[in-house]
């Protein structure tokens, strides 16, 4: 392959081949089909990815072993796909058994409202000295103990890893943002027999781990409202934070450990613009949650659908070489993403009123219980009305595009895509 036309395809990836598609064609006897499952975060959007899954199980009729190879979560995401890996011995049960975990949620199951008061002499002291009173300020407002106690119930590394070596998939990742060193890390655990290289690019690098529940927690730590989380990388601790920050390309760790085609589900909200428009008087000043729901839209933000336009640019770019006669030694991945096809705020605020009392009083102090700053509310909202709502506009998307779908699956051209 020439100089010129590696800096060609490199140019319409907008990044290096290596990161868009993992690596050279793998050898013959690992060039099997592989398909990934990518799961994207979101908080409690993310129960939208249960409704999906089980829209496949009734479209497709086969047990999700026999759907996917690798399995990818962020934040919410990763919840998920732990899992789903955790169950994938028993097959299609998998799904309904994670169902059954979301539809039977509440809020004090995910997390507890920090308590924090200040006496009126301590007010006073604060006043006089500043420093001393940043020094009280909560560094989190959400406590996460009862997620830390769900996470040991329902996800066991030991499962994990029997799962992964009796062949029920090869490898599966979560990702997480490191506050210590600004880097955005891959954690990934494949099969014993199925050996993957570390891979690294700028801001980003993957380390192979056997994944537990802190890799989870931290995963899931959307900043400010929940505590960072130490791993160990390399020989150090670092402090880690959501995985949706500073995650530029989702569909990398899927394109590293050698999927051939992948599913990506996203929570993305395209409408937030509108309905927050809809509410707000022109010129009038946002609201606290309003400022808030824009701060998580930052963290959360959507590059899913960048990641796959961009993917699909290079496939193309391959197809056109290849009908000229070109022979390149990497591999065209397809890429089929399932985003809601409603908004999620809205639906958010017509359940709102099901958040406990303590939260629900705090978002309305914040603003947050009116329709601009509904958004906020509905990375909180681990109730059953709620996650019932994004659990059936899930299996109502799956059968809206059940057409992209099973082609996906049957390895044939996806109509529309």
């Amino acid at each position: 392959m020439s100089v010129r036309w590696r800096g060609r395809l490199g140019k319409i990836a907008g990044m290096t081949l290596g990161t868009a598609f993992g690596s050279l064609l793998d050898p013959p006897e690992e060039a099997a089909p592989r398909t990934a499952l990518v799961l994207m975060g979101g908080g409690a959007r993310t129960a939208y990815q249960v409704g999906v899954l089980l829209g496949l199980t009734h479209l497709l009729g086969r047990r999700p072993g026999g759907w996917f190879d690798i399995v990818v979560g962020t934040s919410a995401g990763a919840l998920n796909a732990a899992c789903l890996v955790d169950q994938a011995p028993v097959g299609a049960a998998a799904v309904e058994r994670l169902a059954q975990l979301w539809m039977g949620l509440h809020a004090d199951q995910v997390y507890r409202v920090q308590p924090w008061r200040m006496t009126p002499g301590l007010r006073w002291a604060g006043l006089l000295s500043p420093a001393w009173l940043l020094r009280r300020l909560p560094r989190w407002l959400l406590d996460p103990a009862p997620l830390t106690a769900l996470l040991g119930r329902v996800v066991r590394p030991a499962r994990i890893a029997q799962a992964l070596d009796q062949g029920h998939l090869q490898a599966w990742a979560v990702t997480a943002s490191s506050y210590t060193s600004g880097v955005h890390w891959t954690f990934y655990q494949a099969a014993r027999r199925w050996h993957r290289p570390a891979w690294q690019r700028p801001g980003r690098r993957a380390v192979a781990q056997a994944i537990g529940p802190q890799h989870l927690l931290a995963s899931a730590a959307i900043p400010f409202l929940f505590p960072a989380v130490p791993l160990e990388v390399e020989g150090r601790t670092e402090y880690f934070g959501d995985g949706s920050m500073r995650q530029i390309a989702p569909l990398s760790p899927a394109f590293n450990l050698g999927a051939t085609r992948i599913l990506a589900i996203g929570v993305g909200q395209p409408e937030r613009s509108a309905l927050g428009a809809g509410s707000m008087a022109p010129g009038s000043y946002p609201s606290l949650a309003q400022i808030a729901t824009h701060a998580m839209a930052s963290v959360f933000h959507d590059t899913l659908e960048a990641d796959v336009e961009q993917a699909e640019r290079v496939n193309a770019g391959l197809r056109r070489w290849s009908q000229h006669g070109g022979m390149a030694p990497y591999r065209a991945v397809q890429v089929l993403a399932m985003q809601p096809s409603r908004s999620l705020d809205e639906l958010a605020l017509a359940h709102v009123r099901a958040l406990p009392e303590a939260v629900f009083g705090l978002l309305k102090m914040l603003g947050g219980t009116q329709a601009a700053g509904a958004a906020l509310a509905s990375y909180l909202l681990f109730e059953p009305p709620f996650v019932q709502a994004l659990i059936e506009l899930g299996r109502v998307d799956v059968w809206a595009r059940r057409a992209q779908l099973e082609a996906f699956f049957e390895g044939r051209p996806v109509p529309g895509a």
